[in-house]
């Protein structure tokens, strides 16, 4: 990593767990990266607000709540819509593996699971930002998978 990067960590909707969120918000950081928790209980378009005021280059959501299959995709669209579309988008938490293709096709670049090391989100993050045109309006149709 040449310089640090800045990433949010989100909390959409109602959902009150964050154990997950602020176990990768400190990977995150202890991996030397500069990590934005909003905390929780935040709405889609105070999320976008804080992508933009920190000039983050990264946004992780986490759901347990099985509000993802909306709150995921609202959040992206509101991105695009204020032309943050080259911020890089995943998400974690309790999101069935039928559930992934949607969130792909709306710009969440990986999904991670409960139980997933973090040395692998750290991998995901190393490689996107490697990248171009990954963005969540970019247009790109790649995405993380951890087998390949």
């Amino acid at each position: 990593m040449d310089q640090p990067l800045r990433i949010v960590v989100a909390k959409p909707g109602l959902d009150g767990h964050d154990r997950g969120a602020k176990v990768v918000a400190r990977a995150l950081r202890d991996a030397g990266h500069e990590v934005i928790y909003t905390g929780l209980r935040r709405t889609s378009q105070q999320i976008v607000d804080t992508v933009r005021d920190e000039d983050a280059r990264f946004l992780g959501l986490s759901s347990l709540s099985g509000a993802h299959a909306h709150l995921f995709p609202q959040v992206c669209q509101k991105l695009v819509e204020a032309g943050l579309d080259d911020v890089i988008v995943f998400g974690g938490g309790i999101i069935p593996d039928d559930d992934r293709p949607a969130l792909h096709e709306v710009g969440i670049r990986a999904v991670f699971g409960p139980g997933t090391p973090t040395s692998e989100i750290l991998e995901f993050i190393r490689t996107a930002a490697s990248m171009e045109g990954v963005g969540v309006g970019q247009g790109s149709r790649w995405h993380w998978d951890a087998s390949a």
